[in-house]
């Protein structure tokens, strides 16, 4: 029984996987983020190639064609290389920028774009040298690394024909014009980065299926574990109970103080009772004040008579407004008729102790 209850046989509650969430423990894979930035760079290239590819062909003829009448100095030096690294940079950036909103979109497509603040705390954990070395060579880091070869392989033999194509070119062994050169790299450098992104797609969407059931499985909860979210997030249920049956209490205690405001009381004669008061001078219908069964009709009766109250029994009408009045509230519309009555009925028999109540002369 002991072992049942310790398995992992249950889904994970909204509460364990958005815990999960602000502590960044959710499904990720890197070969997703490799897609977009590669996306992103061949973008970038497809926008920015030519322009690149004449900023190059500038420098290459400005730096060889007058290279046998330039003197080596320091002076001419300088700003030789300030030219070259103006023109690597202007080459470079774009590409730069695009792999890097490149790598943010992969990873916020992986994490919904939502933050883990948890996982920005200072964990001094993640930095100690004997669980790094456990890491390392343990089975689940051994893992990776036989998928990482997995796919290295995959890559390679999808690969290997355009590159087999590519090397029996006749241009390794011909003589050909600089134009033909550059068409035959871009033509090649196409084949063969377009065999590798599909190749890398695949192994994206294989390796992030198999990091959402990973991490599935890893947010797995035991029933017990269930049970102690359930009662930490709802509360005891004992405590619960004590915490109602005071409030219970502090109600009654309070309804019951009010019952000697009452004009009348209304009975069933012996399970209910409805306290009853109206103020025509603030109030557009008679008010409930109280109401009880059982033992609480009983308490409402033993106060009415120590109170002198008129206790009047009624037996449908008593059960009409204990099921459908509520205290502190006006009474139901269709028993006006019947309380006007018996309030008249009660006004009658007890004139002197109503009229000084609502401070009305005394006929």
């Amino acid at each position: 029984m002991a072992e049942q209850q310790g398995d992992k046989t249950e889904q994970a509650t909204p509460r364990r996987l958005e815990d999960a969430w602000n502590k960044g423990q959710f499904a990720r894979s890197a070969e997703v983020q490799t897609v977009f930035v590669l996306f992103a760079a061949l973008t970038a290239l497809l926008f920015t190639g030519q322009e690149i590819w004449q900023l190059l062909g500038r420098l290459m003829y400005g730096s060889l064609a007058h290279l046998h009448d330039t003197a080596v100095t320091f002076d001419n030096i300088v700003p030789l290389i300030v030219g070259v690294l103006k023109v690597a940079g202007a080459c470079v950036w774009p590409i730069l920028v695009a792999t890097a909103v490149g790598g943010l979109l992969g990873a916020g497509a992986q994490s919904r774009f939502r933050t883990a603040p948890d996982a920005l705390e200072v964990n001094w954990d993640r930095i100690n040298p004997i669980d790094g070395f456990k890491k390392i060579f343990s089975i689940r880091s051994a893992v990776p690394s036989g998928i990482a070869l997995v796919k290295l392989v995959v890559i390679v033999a999808l690969s290997y024909n355009v590159i087999a194509t590519t090397l029996r070119d006749p241009i390794f062994y011909s003589s050909v014009d600089i134009v033909r050169i550059g068409a035959f790299m871009a033509e090649s450098s196409f084949k063969i980065t377009m065999r590798i992104t599909f190749a890398l797609v695949v192994l994206a969407a294989i390796d992030y299926g198999y990091q959402l059931w990973r991490t599935s499985q890893d947010m797995m909860m035991t029933k017990q574990e269930v049970k102690d979210e359930s009662k930490n997030q709802d509360g005891d249920p004992q405590m619960k109970a004590r915490m109602k049956s005071r409030r219970r209490s502090i109600s009654q205690r309070k309804m019951l103080a009010d019952v000697p405001k009452a004009d009348v009381i209304i009975t069933n004669p012996t399970h209910l009772a409805i306290a009853l008061r109206y103020d025509r001078k603030s109030m557009g219908a008679p008010r409930i004040v109280a109401k009880g069964a059982r033992l609480n009709a009983l308490r409402i009766r033993e106060i009415a008579k120590q109170h002198q109250i008129p206790i009047i029994e009624n037996k449908p009408l008593a059960r009409m407004m204990f099921k459908y009045g509520k205290v502190g509230g006006e009474i139901p519309a269709q028993l006006y008729v019947a309380v006007a009555e018996i309030l008249a009925f009660v006004y009658r028999t007890n004139a002197y102790r109503y009229y000084r109540e609502q401070n009305l002369p005394t006929r």
